[in-house]
């Protein structure tokens, strides 16, 4: 999108989300703009999801709506708009849509607009089953889950820059070019994950309610080289240890005591106690507790994962690949980033990227069945097309929010797809070569720049295209032939589906009931 289109969306959002005076917090994650509302029952999700821009709406811990790659530029432009005087504290009852002019693939024209509606009642039928969906899983299990994620989303585009160079450094290495630059790569993609403890800690004491600046001190104790002078339990501590889950406990701790503290300690002496009791009380508990039973948890869960790809590396990765769809469609994918984290500052990449990667290929190979079974069907057939590109990329929101989950079976058979494509990754693992990833967040065909392996990087790339293969043949298989019902493909493939019926509302009725 240019400029001008950003700033159309975040125009349109606005209104829409009950006004300005509504929204107390604007964050992003790759392809979701992230909301703290007031109050959600003004927002009126049905405009909402309907406005072209928007690929689809997670109401979760954080009112979540997906816009794909762009979306930081869209959330600066929000930012932008709520800091202007004068920008209105709600939107006026009613009004109107962007129009095709400030719309990228919208336009209004009327043969233009009897083709779109299948693909809108597609997404609102996206709407209604995610929101049946939360409420079932509303549990506080997974409430805690959503919080994780809020504390490492904005992490992502450092892990990202840094796996990025990461990579290009070990592949000069690999290829024994510029030598000379190799160390200066080292340096700046470490110096971010040597780090990241402090980074963790600041974004949980935000989370936590508690103050940012002190989160990220009480978590710096972790990666301070001093520490190795200190012993807990008769056994020396090491700079780091614990990892990001030790800075996560410090942090959570060290906002739990500067709550306590401000509740109880005089105003005239709170500037000066409550920070310096909140370092104090969580700097020794995390030197004398935290460090060593953390360091054990990180631990465990490299062993875990190395055993897991070892062992049933194939079943492992049925499962990993296959239920990763649905963790996506509730919004606690991003929960599996301290996992992520932990096995890339262990072993220099994470093994589970590439496994889970591989629900996204089940994605597309079922995007382009539901392409060949639907031949008659422009409206669905033009969001594949529109869709398809980023799906490649690693993006599967718009897939799965405007195709496979609204029609339902596709949504299965995509996931089989994900599941066949994880076993081979797995299986590939249990023979002996690992493919992983240096960070987090791309994935599809973004990840290559990013695998690392313990064997050279041809044969690592060839098993993680070799899982994509795999991934894409049997979600287009699944799809092209169990994905439908007779009754299904008769009312969605018929003749002028699209097409708008006498009384001016879309005729095209094939959704209902039909996503069983």
């Amino acid at each position: 999108m240019s400029a001008d289109q950003e700033q159309a969306v975040a125009a349109a959002l606005l209104p829409l989300l009950g006004g300005a005076g509504n929204i107390t917090g604007v964050a992003h994650c790759m392809t979701r703009l992230r909301l703290g509302l007031l109050d959600r029952a003004t927002v009126d999700e049905v405009a909402l999801t309907a406005l072209p821009a928007v690929l689809g709406v997670v109401d979760g811990e954080t009112y979540q709506i997906v816009l794909g790659p762009g979306v930081a530029r869209v959330a600066r432009a929000l930012e932008e708009l709520l800091a202007r005087p004068g920008t209105v504290a709600s939107g006026p009852a009613g009004a109107e849509r962007p129009g095709s002019s400030e719309w990228p693939g919208r336009t209004e024209r009327a043969g233009n607009t009897e083709r779109m509606a299948t693909a809108e009642q597609l997404a609102a039928r996206g709407a209604a089953l995610r929101g049946a969906a939360r409420q079932r899983n509303a549990t506080p299990a997974k409430e805690l889950l959503r919080r994780i994620a809020d504390i490492f989303v904005p992490l992502i585009p450092a892990l990202i820059g840094a796996g990025v160079i990461a990579g290009v450094g070990g592949l000069l290495t690999t290829l024994h070019w510029l030598p000379a630059l190799v160390p200066a790569l080292n340096a700046i993609s470490g110096g971010f994950l040597a780090l990241i403890a402090v980074f963790v800690g600041y974004h949980t004491a935000r989370v936590c309610g508690g103050t940012p600046v002190l989160g990220g001190a009480a978590a710096a104790v972790i990666v301070f080289p001093g520490v190795s002078h200190v012993s807990a339990f008769g056994q020396q501590l090491t700079a780091g240890q614990g990892g990001v889950l030790g800075a996560l406990g410090a942090a959570a701790l060290a906002s739990w005591v500067e709550r306590c503290c401000r509740a109880r300690v005089p105003a005239a002496l709170d500037v000066l106690v409550t920070p310096t009791l909140t370092l104090l009380v969580t700097g020794l508990v995390t030197l004398f507790g935290l460090m060593f039973v953390a360091g054990h948890v990180a631990t465990a869960v490299g062993t875990a994962a190395t055993w897991l790809m070892v062992r049933g590396g194939a079943f492992a990765g049925l499962l990993l690949g296959g239920l990763f769809l649905p963790l996506v469609m509730l919004g606690l994918h991003q929960a599996l980033i301290p996992i992520h984290t932990t096995l890339i500052e262990q072993h220099g990449y994470t093994v589970l990227l590439p496994i889970l990667a591989m629900a996204g290929a089940g994605q597309v190979g079922c995007a382009l069945a539901v392409y060949l079974r639907l031949r008659h069907n422009a409206s669905i057939r033009a969001t594949i097309r529109s869709a398809l590109p980023t799906g490649l990329l690693g993006v599967g929101e718009p897939l799965i929010y405007g195709v496979s989950l609204p029609l339902g079976r596709p949504f299965v058979t995509a996931c089989l797809g994900g599941a066949a494509g994880g076993a081979f990754i797995g299986l590939c693992s249990m023979l002996g070569t690992e493919v992983g990833s240096t960070a987090i967040g791309p994935s599809g065909w973004a990840l290559f720049p990013l695998l690392k392996g313990n064997h050279g990087l041809g044969r690592t790339l060839l098993v993680y295209a070799g899982g994509l293969f795999v991934g894409y043949l049997t979600g287009f298989l699944a799809t092209y032939c169990f994905g439908f019902t007779r009754a299904m493909l008769a009312e969605l493939n018929a003749e002028g589906a699209g097409e708008a019926g006498p009384d001016g509302d879309p005729a095209a009725t094939a959704l209902t009931g039909k996503a069983g």
